[in-house]
């Protein structure tokens, strides 16, 4: 049984339009150079008729050693497909063959939002989900050229700068990123810390006193752990007077069941007209009448 054979032509290199280009390594690219040298190209590139030429459809590092190599001409695979979606192949075939950094993926998922396909379109054509389409879109609404650079170095994980770019203050998202950076905070508390600076800010309280502890100082790294510790510190004092009323309370339901458990005291508040029990506390000491 055959298969079909695509045709593979000879494409002048000067007519070919990258659609989608990338930045290469140099080194990778040397040997890429020397390799077609001495044993020619192994695979064609793919490219698409255009108006003007033909348009990469896949093979960019291939059509530039090409032209390292001063060569005019480059077997190629013809495709018809819309320069639209010759741009949409050469993206998808890019990041399914590279080991592309978060920056990278942020960006080309960046740039199929900015020609109009909708989140769920973006997440269909990458493989993503629509969930995690949407938290890409909000860092690049919301992030800071600086939390993106870092999300780059890997020295902020993208899931890390998501929560980050959610501060609505960019001098919050500065110092937030600041302190994870310097291993001020972990994930959770990064979290922590910028719910506490928005419920603060929603219910009126002013920002200085979490963000801003003295009147035009800009929020810090160590201004926004500081309150964070106080806020920790807060909630276990919460806890702690919890647990102490929650002590004396048993305590209070003890006594009053050893004591209405004697007769003498029962007779007594019966002749004082005292037998009675609000229903709650009643409950509460197993004595309520169904």
């Amino acid at each position: 049984m055959t298969q079909n054979v695509p045709d593979i032509v000879m494409v002048p290199v000067g007519s070919i339009e990258i659609l989608n280009p990338r930045a290469r390594n140099r080194r990778i690219f040397e040997e890429l150079v020397d390799s077609i040298s001495k044993v020619g190209l192994k695979k064609p590139i793919t490219v698409t008729a255009t108006e003007d030429g033909y348009a990469l459809v896949c093979g960019q590092g291939r059509l530039e050693a090409f032209i390292e190599l001063k060569q005019t001409l480059i077997p190629a695979i013809v495709i018809d497909v819309s320069r639209e979606e010759a741009y949409v192949l050469s993206l998808v075939e890019n990041m399914a063959r590279r080991n592309h950094s978060p920056l990278e993926l942020i960006r080309e998922v960046g740039a199929l939002r900015d020609r109009g396909y909708t989140l769920q379109q973006v997440g269909d054509k990458l493989g993503f989900s629509h969930e995690y389409v949407s938290v890409i879109c909000t860092m690049l609404d919301r992030g800071e050229e600086r939390l993106l650079n870092a999300v780059e170095r890997g020295v902020i994980p993208h899931c890390v700068a998501y929560e980050i770019a959610m501060a609505p203050d960019l001098e919050v998202q500065r110092a937030l990123a600041d302190a994870y950076e310097k291993g001020m905070v972990a994930t959770s508390q990064i979290v922590a810390i910028r719910r506490l600076v928005d419920e603060r800010a929603q219910i009126g309280k002013a920002m200085k006193s979490v963000a801003r502890p003295h009147r035009g100082l800009k929020p810090t790294a160590a201004s926004l752990v500081r309150t964070y510790q106080k806020e920790v510190e807060r909630q276990k004092q919460l806890v702690r007077k919890a647990s102490l009323t929650q002590s004396r309370l048993m305590f209070v339901v003890n006594a009053l069941k050893r004591l209405l458990a004697e007769e003498h005291f029962v007779t007594l508040l019966r002749a004082e007209a005292m037998e009675t029990l609000p229903l709650p506390l009643a409950e509460r000491i197993g004595i309520a009448k169904a």
